[in-house]
């Protein structure tokens, strides 16, 4: 078995002292995208595990990992996959899925063997995936990106129109605590998560993706009153602590996965933070 990457808490007096690259080896995840293999982090808030998984010629096994000091994978955890890629398929304990682009695949605790797979190597699949610790065994549910719960929200006016949909949550596929989504921002606009909030009772991570080649997100992050920001491209991942904000603004429209762990499945549990008191 081998090791993943581990991001360890950071407290918030100290992220107050952290310059532009230690800001980012300790939040920013953007060496999970080798191709043929999974790739995952395991970080300390909530114990959320982030992983990439991008087979293009190949089959690729999720194994398990000596972290965990477990038989197999998700035997104590729950993932959620997400792919932004080309047709995929994931096959679960012998029972196979077909997962195109912006479809979500749930699998509970207990399920022994995943195997992930792209349809066409010119065009592959890329699953992104999150795993929370797992009380109690959910079913293995499949939700298709047309039969989601989605939500307009903004306006061009304020360049941040784009839709929310929502897979993994109290009102949707079911877990243990993991809550999981994405949003698209429409042509024109770029900020998210504008006005801002934290949610004391829960980590997030962010993973953007379709953001061109040429273009970059300014993801915000850091308490409130004492706010940094992070360059991200396509397929990168960042950790936001419970104490943390989350927003960003792009120099073109993008899409991005939220994923969230911790002590509840309220999608709305939020604390907000009027766009005046940022600093």
């Amino acid at each position: 078995m081998k090791d993943m990457k581990v991001l360890h808490a950071v407290h918030p007096d100290d992220f107050k002292t952290y310059d532009t690259e230690k800001i980012r080896s300790r939040f920013l995840l953007t060496d999970l995208k080798e191709e043929n293999k999974a790739n995952f982090a395991y970080t300390h808030y909530d114990r959320m595990i982030v992983g990439l998984v991008h087979p293009v010629a190949e089959t690729v096994v999720l194994g398990n990992y000596s972290n965990l000091r477990a038989d197999y994978f998700l035997e104590r955890r729950e993932i959620g996959i997400i792919n932004v890629g080309g047709p995929g398929s994931i096959e679960a304990d012998g029972k196979t899925f077909e997962v195109n682009k912006l479809d979500a695949l749930y699998l509970g605790k207990g399920v022994k063997e995943v195997k992930f797979k792209s349809e066409d190597a010119a065009n592959p699949a890329v699953f992104y995936c999150l795993s929370t610790p797992a009380h109690q065994a959910y079913p293995v549910t499949l939700l298709v990106h047309a039969d989601a719960v989605s939500t307009e929200l903004g306006s061009l006016n304020t360049a941040n129109e784009r839709r929310i949909i929502k897979y993994i949550h109290r009102d949707g596929i079911q877990s243990s605590q993991l809550v999981m989504g994405l949003t698209i921002l429409a042509n024109g606009s770029v900020w998210n998560t504008m006005p801002a909030h934290t949610h004391d009772r829960r980590m997030e991570a962010y993973f953007y993706f379709d953001v061109a080649a040429d273009q970059r997100v300014f993801h915000l992050m850091g308490q409130p009153q004492e706010t940094r920001h992070v360059l991200m491209g396509n397929h990168d991942a960042i950790v936001s602590p419970p104490w943390s904000i989350h927003s960003g603004s792009g120099t073109q429209n993008y899409s991005f996965i939220w994923g969230m762990g911790g002590e509840n499945l309220d999608y709305a549990d939020m604390d907000p933070v009027a766009i005046q008191d940022i600093r």
